[in-house]
């Protein structure tokens, strides 16, 4: 089923094309022929394992986020406080400036959503752990 339909629109599984691109579905790292490159907005189907954790903090943050749980448990950290994802559906928004990261509690599917879609952020691919960025 994924796959460009015509030149504007694709059709695809979350869980699949995540797959291919360390989850993420929509963002200015996609071809810029394809529909879902954007610099406005970025969005990542986000599968975590037990015990994953970000490699590193995001510090300097230049884009605004919302994290809704999918499925799972799933713990988001700030400078001075937790915030524990445990219901499906509950869900965090941070702005610009917000260090954090993240660990997740239980086998977990979170959707990220930030905006601008900006370079930068990612965790080094050379990382010994799995599903980071």
């Amino acid at each position: 089923m994924s796959g460009c339909v015509n030149d504007s629109v694709y059709v695809g599984n979350a869980g699949k094309d995540a797959a291919l691109d360390r989850g993420w579905l929509l963002g200015h790292f996609k071809g810029a022929g394809d529909p879902r490159h954007s610099s406005a907005v970025e969005i990542k189907w986000g599968v975590h394992p037990c015990g994953d954790e970000r490699a590193e903090w995001v510090t300097g943050e230049e884009r605004t986020a919302l994290l809704v749980l999918i499925s799972g448990r799933f713990r988001v950290e700030f400078r001075g406080r937790s915030v524990l994802l445990e219901q499906q559906g509950d869900y965090v928004v941070w702005g610009h400036g917000i260090d954090h990261s993240w660990f997740a509690e239980e086998e977990s599917v979170v959707l990220t959503v930030r905006w601008p879609s900006v370079a930068g952020y990612a965790v080094s691919q050379t990382d010994p752990a799995p599903g980071h960025g």
